[in-house]
């Protein structure tokens, strides 16, 4: 009984399946190891405006007592002594200071939790296209083993075109060129 001759292309067939494959799973990977730099980025960010939120009340409390103070200093201020007088204004000053202490904690706290916004921003965008290049690259291993089962050359030929758009997406998820 004689052996069929094996075409040669169902060689090029199993070494671009192979390709497709590595590059599906390196997808997968890159796409969870970002999905996860998100959602962690995404939490250190939530922490930074609770943090945030935490600064403005202890300021507005600030401003109520020191609004509260100045209200009631103006409406004594011809009954008090000069030492009640100093008192108050001191007091009235220590909360403004608190007050623009709060706001620079503030200011500072902000830019860290936009710092952790933008890195979840980014992973977002790189786990996405990883995501689409699974996609097309799982579309074109499928593609390429029913050729392969079937010996249709253009079952290949559509799953190398499907596995090129796979491909572009998985370099994208790296350099984000598009």
């Amino acid at each position: 009984m004689a052996e069929e001759p094996k075409e040669k292309w169902l060689n090029y067939l199993a070494l671009t399946t192979v390709i497709l494959a590595v590059c599906a799973t390196l997808s997968t990977f890159k796409g969870a190891g970002y999905s996860t730099r998100s959602v962690l980025s995404q939490s250190k960010a939530a922490n930074q405006w609770a943090y945030y939120q935490a600064k403005s009340i202890k300021g507005y409390l600030y401003e109520i007592q020191k609004e509260a103070l100045e209200l009631e200093y103006k409406k004594d201020k011809v009954k008090v002594s000069k030492a009640i007088a100093s008192e108050y204004e001191k007091k009235i000053e220590i909360y403004s200071q608190k007050l623009k202490k709060y706001d620079g904690e503030k200011a500072e706290i902000k830019k860290e939790a936009e710092k952790w916004e933008l890195v979840r921003d980014d992973a977002q965008n790189h786990s996405g296209i990883f995501g689409i290049a699974v996609i097309f690259l799982q579309i074109a291993i499928l593609l390429s083993s029913i050729a392969a089962l079937m010996k249709k050359k253009v079952l290949w030929m559509l799953g190398v075109g499907t596995g090129s758009i796979g491909l572009i997406y998985f370099a994208n998820g790296f350099l984000l060129f598009f």
